[in-house]
């Protein structure tokens, strides 16, 4: 069996043991996995595996990445404390998988056999005896599991829902983390859908969104209100819409994914809306951040058509949706949910199901109510430690080896000390979430102080002109 991976590098990881209410794909031998540098999981096949130690230099030559390389360290960091407790393995194996590389990707041929025998006392996160019975049954098969802290090292050449090919060190660990139980991290390369795929909306988020469309093989006909934006799709094979109305009428699944809840009801009940595209059975899929009262609407004007409505906001930035890399928080028709697997893998590292429509714009505005609550402390934090003659860069360095420390800090506050305001999420959008989120704890009777305390100052930014800029520029509120 051959098949084409995707467009990233093989990545650490390890074999746990999966939460007990987890169940495991049927028909399926595959391990539990948690990659290296990442919260991220995946139900892996067994007959994807690759030996570590033989193969580790010729993937870091292929891989000069930062963040690869991080991982890297990381199992390498690993081994020398798993050295300390318990003698590791040796570093000789049988290779497994024949490993090709091509100008468009890796190509990987199915084990033929593995080389292993195992002892009797194997636990949960060990592979199953017959698994081992058979990929045992090659030369070399004395090979055993010799401690409990790393049995083996071994590497993962697959593509699976976050479309990367992996190293795998297998280890025995109780660790049951996962992001979501039911998250859409499938196990081969993506097979696009054969639905025909409209989307509406190519801003910062929506771009990216296509374009990893697109680059997976799906059918794609785009829609912007700014014409002009729809050319570089088309250029990539994209297929033109006149009207959002024809979007709807031509495609089964038609996404949107625009600015906020007024864009987002006239993109549908507006003059050539969506609604005068739906017919029974086609599918509407609105992914832009709005309140949950909005999408109520939508979702009732959708289904009294026939349709099926879905919403999917996703969590991230322009740089996380050109690198497919979003979150997406789904709720609605489950089976449209389901529908949009394909999409969702190349859009997104996971996603998640959350039940009836609107709990997941609930969810994204809690979400982002706590991101822009942060951004705004984070720019007080440096606004006063430049008011008590404290060094901006020194609190940066403290803070990123810290508990506090992420990708995100980071990067926001190298864009507040080199004066890079570029948006990555735009201010005034991230201002309408925290508005948003005050209003439903309002609904709910609860109270949000401290989104309240953060909303005047993305105000006090937005009438200082920031609101094109990206959410970071919170910080010249504190600086004029």
């Amino acid at each position: 069996v051959e098949r084409k991976l995707g467009r990233y590098p093989p990545w650490p990881g390890k074999i746990v043991s999966p939460p007990k209410d987890l169940k495991k794909p049927r028909g399926k031998k595959c391990h539990f996995v948690k990659f290296f540098g990442t919260e991220d999981h995946a139900w892996i096949k067994v007959e994807q595996l690759k030996p570590y130690h033989p193969h580790k230099e010729e993937m870091i030559k292929i891989n000069k990445g930062k963040r690869f390389q991080q991982a890297v360290d990381a199992v390498e960091d690993f081994l020398k404390k798993a050295k300390g407790k318990e003698q590791v393995i040796s570093s000789t194996y049988p290779q497994c998988i024949s490993l090709f590389f091509s100008c468009s990707g890796f190509h990987v041929v199915s084990v033929q056999s593995m080389c292993l025998s195992p002892l009797k006392d194997l636990t949960d996160s060990d592979p199953e005896p017959s698994t081992l019975e058979r990929l045992g049954a090659g030369p070399g098969s004395g090979f055993k599991w010799e401690t409990s802290v790393a049995k083996t090292l071994l590497s993962v050449c697959v593509c699976q829902g976050l479309n990367r090919s992996l190293l795998l060190l297998v280890q025995d660990s109780g660790s049951t983390s996962i992001q979501a139980a039911d998250s859409t991290a499938i196990n081969g390369s993506i097979t696009p859908t054969d639905k025909r795929i409209g989307f509406l909306g190519l801003g910062l988020m929506g771009s990216g969104i296509v374009s990893n469309l697109l680059k997976m093989g799906h059918v794609v006909t785009v829609w912007n209100r700014t014409a002009e934006k729809c050319d570089l799709f088309i250029q990539e094979g994209a297929r033109l819409g006149r009207t959002p109305a024809e979007v709807a009428s031509m495609c089964d699944i038609t996404f949107s994914c625009v600015s906020d809840p007024k864009a987002a009801r006239d993109l549908v009940l507006g003059p050539s809306g969506v609604l005068q595209g739906i017919r029974p059975g086609k599918c509407y899929v609105e992914m832009s951040t709005v309140d949950p009262e909005t999408i109520t609407e939508l979702s009732q004007v959708i289904t009294s058509r026939g349709g099926r409505f879905l919403e999917a906001p996703v969590a991230g930035s322009q740089q996380l949706s050109n690198d497919g890399m979003l979150v997406i928080l789904a709720a609605g028709d489950r089976t449209v949910y389901e529908d949009c697997s394909s999409c969702f893998q190349a859009m997104g590292k996971t996603s998640f199901f959350l039940g009836e429509a609107g709990n997941a714009a609930r969810m994204m505005l809690i979400l982002n109510m706590v991101q822009g609550s942060f951004m705004a402390t984070i720019a007080e934090g440096l606004t006063l430690a430049q008011a008590t003659g404290q060094s901006q860069q020194t609190f940066l360095d403290i803070l990123c080896q810290g508990q506090m420390a992420s990708t995100f800090v980071d990067q926001k506050c190298q864009n507040i000390l080199q004066g890079n305001f570029k948006p990555d999420y735009y201010l005034k959008h991230i201002q309408k979430d925290l508005r948003l989120a005050i209003s439903m704890g309002d609904s709910a009777n609860h109270p949000t102080p401290m989104a309240a305390a953060a909303n005047e100052v993305y105000k006090r930014a937005k009438a200082l002109d920031q609101s094109d800029n990206d959410m970071s520029a919170v910080y010249r509120a504190y600086i004029h």
